[in-house]
C-alpha cells in the first residue's frame, strides 16, 4: 500500500491515470468536482453513486432538539450532509447557534458559505483526532448537540460522554444505496468496466459489497486498483479481505488520486 501526505507535484501531470475508468462513488451533487479532478489526471470518471442521503421524518427528539439551542454549549458537524440536512430544518436566525465544531475543511466550507464560521476544525479530519484536540476546549458538563446520520460511528459521543460533557445525539438523516447504483455497478464490474475503484467512507465499502455478493463479482473485484480516504474507511476494506492499493495521511479526494496515481506508477 502506498501512503502518502501533501500535495504531490510529481504526480499532478496530465494523463497520469492513462486512460482508466475510475468510479466516483458520491451522489450528483457531489460527483461534478470529483469527475473533474479525475479528468485532468487523464481517467475516464464513472459516476455511480454508492451512497445517497435524505431527511429522517421530523420527529419529538429532534424538535425538542432544535427548540433548546440556546442551552447548548456546542454544537458539532461531522460533514456536509450533516450541515445541510440540519439547516433543512433549522430556519431561525444563526447567529443564535452555539459555538460551532466541525471535522473536515469542507464541512467548513459548507458553513462559512451560510455566512457561519466554526469555532473549532482540527488538524486531522478522524474522530479520532478530533477529539482529541476538541476536549482541551470543552468544560466539565458541557451540553454539546451531535446530530449525526443513522449509520455515524457512537466514538465522539461516547468519548466527550466519558469526559464528563453531556452529548445529546440526534439522527437527522439516514444513509441508503439507490437503486439504480445497484444495477449499474452489477454490470460495469461483471463486465470489468472499472479499473479503479474509490472509496470515501465506510458505508460506500458496505453497498459496494452487497453487489458483489449479491451478483458473484468477487473474481472481478479483484483485477481492480482500491483506493480510499481515512483509516475507518481503509479498516473496513481489510475486513472484507480487499487489498487497499491507495490510502493517503491526507484525507482529500485530490490526495487519494495523487496516491492512487503513484502506486500505478510505481507499479509501472
Amino acid at each position: 500500500m502506498i501512503e502518502l501526505s501533501g500535495s504531490l507535484k510529481v504526480v499532478s501531470k496530465t494523463g497520469a491515470l492513462l486512460d482508466k475508468k475510475v468510479l466516483v462513488p458520491r451522489g450528483r451533487g457531489q460527483a461534478k468536482s470529483f469527475s473533474k479532478l479525475v479528468k485532468r489526471y487523464g481517467g475516464i470518471p464513472v459516476e455511480i453513486p454508492l451512497i445517497a442521503f435524505r431527511p429522517i421524518e421530523k420527529n419529538q427528539h429532534l424538535q425538542v432538539c432544535l427548540e433548546a439551542l440556546d442551552t447548548y454549549d456546542w454544537i458539532i458537524f461531522t460533514s456536509n450532509v450533516t450541515v445541510e440536512t440540519f439547516f433543512s430544518f433549522y430556519d431561525r436566525d444563526a447567529t443564535a447557534l452555539p459555538k460551532i465544531a466541525v471535522i473536515g475543511k469542507r464541512t467548513a466550507e459548507v458553513l462559512q458559505q451560510k455566512g457561519i464560521h466554526p469555532a473549532f476544525v482540527p488538524s486531522a479530519y478522524v474522530a479520532e483526532v478530533f477529539v482529541e484536540e476538541f476536549l482541551p476546549l470543552v468544560d466539565d458538563h458541557a451540553k454539546i448537540l451531535l446530530p449525526k446520520g443513522n449509520l455515524a460511528r457512537e466514538y465522539i459521543a461516547t468519548s466527550l460522554t466519558a469526559a464528563g460533557a453531556q452529548v445529546d445525539e440526534v439522527v437527522i438523516y439516514e444513509t441508503y444505496l439507490p437503486e439504480e447504483s445497484r444495477l449499474k455497478l452489477a454490470q460495469m464490474l461483471s463486465d470489468n468496466a472499472l479499473d479503479i475503484l474509490t472509496f470515501t467512507s465506510p458505508s460506500t465499502v458496505d453497498h459496494l459489497m452487497v453487489v458483489v455478493k449479491e451478483y458473484g463479482l468477487e473474481e472481478q473485484l479483484k483485477k481492480c486498483i482500491v483506493g480510499c480516504i481515512g483509516p475507518v474507511t481503509e479498516k473496513k476494506l481489510l475486513e472484507y479481505g480487499l487489498t487497499v492499493h491507495a490510502s493517503p495521511e491526507q484525507y482529500t479526494v485530490k490526495d487519494m488520486m495523487e496516491s492512487t496515481i503513484a502506486y500505478l506508477e510505481n507499479e509501472g
